[in-house]
């Protein structure tokens, strides 16, 4: 779908970063079902469903008559399923020359001084639950203790590619009551008529769009709400670490982030090669470095563990068979699946993780990559339960207490 997953944020050393803090793990455990916004499914009509079984029966006994021989059919299907696939493709999601996916820029971009100086009281967010660029917007603000402050409306992804509000996977749009994102996007002063992406921080004073870059979104509520915040002592992006959280950055956006869409929207062998030798060489070098660092700059979490938190949750859940990232599972890496779990577990993580929504906004929606809309089953290790297994990652950490008191 072309505005469901598309948003993005703007070589590694193997130096280890350490403090002489230390981290208890019951502190970090505790006892939270996913929140699940879904409502259950409608129930088939049963006359329909006989109506169009008896069309496609028909359909099937005269094309496969002897006046269309099958080898015909087939090749003519596929000729035609090809034409549609790069068609949509094209749109979902452009590509170069080589055939490798380009990532379109976010068009409302916003320096966080800027916005730290905005009337934080009248801004909105609108977040969709399977993307991964909105989920991290969810989990800052969660931690930050913003829920109360930041109002969200949480939209589905619709058959026809859009950000949709009609309650199956999501909520109503509580601050214009716009039946899709697109139309929010439409309501500023000078009109739009782009990519109408989530997350989105709306003004609903100025009826303007404040931003729409994730990474934008995430940097202003960890450091422009503190006043507002119930939980201002958490800074997810200290000064004493900022260079390396970029670092960081630089390795996991182009090549985890954005790497598994690399793959996933290939239109060459030759792309996808490629963007598959990047992701698990990058995956192979993040799990030997958690080996000796509890989190990506130390002992203590930051933003750059938000943003590759929201890609690993759905790796094995989506990603793996979906995009095709088959060469490995998370749950195959001691370490980033151990990682995955901690962070999984510290109090308010797990309640924005909404497990099935994830599945459904990919399987059921993403038409080109999955034409008959077949959801797999889920993976054993990606319930619940397994994700709240021990991690004994706090061996590694010496900043419990400081940890605790900042998160909890």
């Amino acid at each position: 779908m072309s505005t469901s997953f598309l948003q993005s944020p703007p070589f590694l050393t193997t130096k280890k970063f350490t403090t002489s803090k230390t981290v208890d793990p019951k502190h970090l455990r505790r006892s939270l079902r996913p929140i699940n916004s879904l409502n259950s499914p409608k129930t088939p009509n049963p006359t329909t469903s006989n109506n169009v079984q008896n069309l496609l029966t028909t359909l099937t006994k005269l094309l496969w008559s002897k006046t269309l021989p099958p080898q015909l059919l087939i090749s003519t299907v596929r000729s035609v399923w090809t034409t549609t696939w790069l068609i949509m493709m094209s749109q979902l999601a452009p590509s170069d020359p080589t055939g490798s996916y380009s990532r379109p820029t976010s068009q409302f971009r916003a320096n966080v001084n800027q916005l730290s100086r905005h009337n934080l009281t009248t801004l909105h967010l609108y977040v969709g639950l399977p993307c991964p660029w909105a989920h991290r917007t969810l989990i800052v603000r969660a931690l930050k203790g913003l829920e109360q402050v930041i109002p969200v409306s949480v939209a589905s992804p619709g058959v026809d590619g859009l950000w949709v509000f009609d309650g199956v996977m999501g909520t109503d749009d509580n601050a214009n009551g716009c039946r899709t994102l697109k139309e929010v996007y439409k309501l500023r002063k000078d009109g739009y008529d782009g990519r109408s992406t989530a997350p989105m921080l709306w003004d609903v004073e100025k009826k303007e769009v404040v931003c729409n870059e994730s990474y934008d979104i995430i940097q202003l509520l960890n450091s422009g709400f503190n006043k507002l915040a119930d939980n201002p002592g958490l800074d997810l992006e200290p000064p004493s670490l900022k260079g390396r959280i970029e670092e960081w950055n630089r390795v996991i956006y182009p090549y985890v982030n954005n790497g598994v869409y690399r793959c996933g929207f290939a239109q060459t062998q030759e792309a996808y090669d490629a963007a598959v030798s990047d992701l698990f060489g990058t995956l192979d070098t993040l799990d030997d470095h958690l080996e000796s660092s509890r989190y990506l700059c130390g002992d203590l979490l930051t933003i750059a563990d938000v943003c590759l938190f929201t890609t690993l949750i759905r790796f094995d859940l989506v990603y793996n068979v979906m995009f095709k990232c088959t060469k490995k599972k998370i749950v195959e890496y001691t370490n980033l699946h151990a990682y995955m779990r901690d962070i999984y577990q510290i109090p308010k993580v797990a309640e924005t993780c909404n497990l099935k929504a994830m599945m459904d906004g990919y399987y059921n929606y993403l038409f080109p990559l999955n034409p008959g809309n077949i959801r797999p089953i889920m993976p054993s290790g990606c319930e619940h339960e397994a994700l709240f297994r021990p991690h004994n990652r706090e061996s590694l950490s010496s900043a419990d207490e400081n940890l605790h008191a900042t998160i909890c």
